[in-house]
Order: structure tokens, then sequence, then C-alpha cells
């Protein structure tokens, strides 16, 4: 069974960084896709940084610039550095994962929580001004 377990939240000041985690365990796919999502309270989910099987990355246009989405496959962990963050920025943050023949077959986008079946239990990060 896969599990995904994030880490790495927290309180944190404006204009400071952060780099969450999410480990990965129990996939034998071939090839695994991944994002990173929030969740504001009053406020949908949504994507903000993906990579798909050979290592590209989308992120979300708010965020370009700032998240930084990678992926150590020898730990089979997934990362999100943060810079410069913004009260805008507290929220859940969820890792996804999806190994089916949309990840393998491409294109990925990655943003859309439709396209993940293997979701995290969320880190928080709350951001203070």
């Amino acid at each position: 069974q896969v599990q995904l377990v994030e880490s790495g939240g927290g309180s944190v000041q404006a204009r400071g960084s952060l780099v969450l985690s999410c480990a990965t365990s129990g996939y034998t796919g071939r090839s695994i896709c991944m994002g990173w999502f929030r969740q504001s309270p009053g406020k949908q989910r949504e994507g903000v940084a993906s990579i798909d099987s050979s290592g590209t990355t989308t992120y979300r246009d708010s965020v370009r610039g700032r998240f930084t989405i990678s992926k150590d496959n020898a730990e089979n962990t997934l990362y999100l550095r943060i810079n410069s963050l913004k009260p805008e920025d507290t929220a859940i943050y969820y890792c996804a994962a999806e190994g089916g023949p949309d990840c393998y077959a491409g294109p990925w986008y990655g943003l859309g929580s439709y396209e993940y079946t293997i979701w995290g239990q969320g880190t928080q990060v709350t951001v203070s001004s």
C-alpha cells in the first residue's frame, strides 16, 4: 500500500524560508508523478507545483519563482522549498502521487486534484507578518 507522509511544516515569519518533505513508501510502479497542493480555510485545494516521472516541473503562476519542487529518487522523498514566505501562503500543504498511465504516457500537468489518487495527510504552514 502506497503511503505519503508530509513533514516540515510549522510557524514561520514572513520573508523566511521553509522546506516541506513528503516521504513515499510502498510504491512499486514503473513511474510516478507527484505534486504539492495547499488548502486555506474557506478555500478550495489548489495545486502549487508538480513534477513528472522525467523530472519536468510545473508551477502555479502565483508561486513561480518562490516555490521549488524536487524529488530525491534514492530517498523516495519529494520536497517543496518555499522562499520569501507570505502570510497568504498559510495553508495545509498536501503531497499527492499518481502512477497510472496518464503519468507515464505524458504529458503531465499535475496541478489538478483530479489527476491524483494517492494523498498524504497534510502539514500545516502558518506564516506571520
